[in-house]
């Protein structure tokens, strides 16, 4: 054995344990962002991972993850950063129509890839911005993911807010936490953009590359907003393995980010008009 070796062991006793600890419950609606290495050496990686969650919420409970698939969107939105500009028609016109069977999230980690492949897992049908759930409110919270109101009312975050749901963050910090895009579009600020974007879809059993408008979302001060939260109301940070655990209630925290939003935003805009 190495005897340098830093990071924790963890079974999914070890697992279950601490996360019950953190306040986690059976019958709870819990949205999760994961980034497993940073627990340490997990047995059983990713799945032993879901495993342990889905025990302690049981059968009333549901679990949510982010399977977004955002390179099915136009290149010049910088997306494919990597490819030549002169590849951008091709990508345009052959790129795969989004299929919720088949289509791998990208940049979700490895648990939210092997949760949406889950036995019973259900996830919502947008293209570029799809959600993943299991349980009781799978089916609830990811059917009709409008096309261009992707976080907003009626989204798959507005209705965790609703089930008066749970956002649990492990070895990730706020500017993961996919709920404060839900704040962004209930708060008024002078800067908010809509932009267009474009996905590749099946329509009527044919492949098409759909344009369609919807808020630009600015993750740029959720760092921020996290820090201030956490002080504020005096949010715990608990320590499973090697990583951060914050578990939170998610409608306090969209309340309370909506109207910091409306605050730090009109500041921002006048900054940077002062600053001109």
């Amino acid at each position: 054995m190495n005897k340098h070796e830093t990071r924790a062991i963890l079974t999914k006793k070890d697992l279950v344990d601490r996360f019950k600890e953190c306040g986690l419950l059976e019958g709870q609606t819990i949205m999760v962002h994961t980034s497993l290495s940073k627990l340490g050496f997990v047995v059983g990686g990713a799945e032993t991972f879901i495993r342990a969650l889905l025990e302690i919420v049981g059968e009333q409970g549901t679990l949510i993850m982010p399977s977004q698939t955002w390179k099915n969107l136009d290149p010049s939105t910088g997306v494919h950063w990597e490819e030549p500009i002169e590849w951008w028609p091709a990508i345009r016109e052959h790129w795969p129509a989004y299929d919720k069977e088949v289509t791998p999230s990208i940049g979700m980690g490895v648990v939210a890839e092997m949760f949406r492949k889950w036995p019973g897992a259900q996830r919502s049908n947008h293209p570029a911005r799809s959600i993943a759930a299991l349980g009781k409110h799978a089916s609830h919270i990811t059917r009709n993911h409008d096309l261009s109101n992707i976080f907003g009312e009626g989204s798959p975050l507005d209705k965790l807010y609703h089930l008066n749901g749970y956002i649990l963050l492990v070895g990730v910090g706020y500017d993961k936490n996919t709920s404060l895009h839900l704040a962004e579009t209930r708060a008024n600020f002078p800067d908010k953009k809509f932009s267009d974007e474009s996905s590749a879809m099946m329509i009527n059993g044919k492949r098409e590359w759909v344009t369609y408008k919807t808020q630009a979302v600015d993750d740029g001060d959720f760092i921020r907003l996290g820090q201030e939260y956490d002080i504020e109301r005096n949010v715990q940070v608990h320590k499973i393995g090697n990583a951060d655990v914050r578990f939170l209630e998610q409608r306090p925290l969209v309340d309370w980010a909506t109207a910091w939003m409306e605050r730090n935003r009109v500041l921002r805009m006048e900054y940077k008009r002062e600053q001109r």
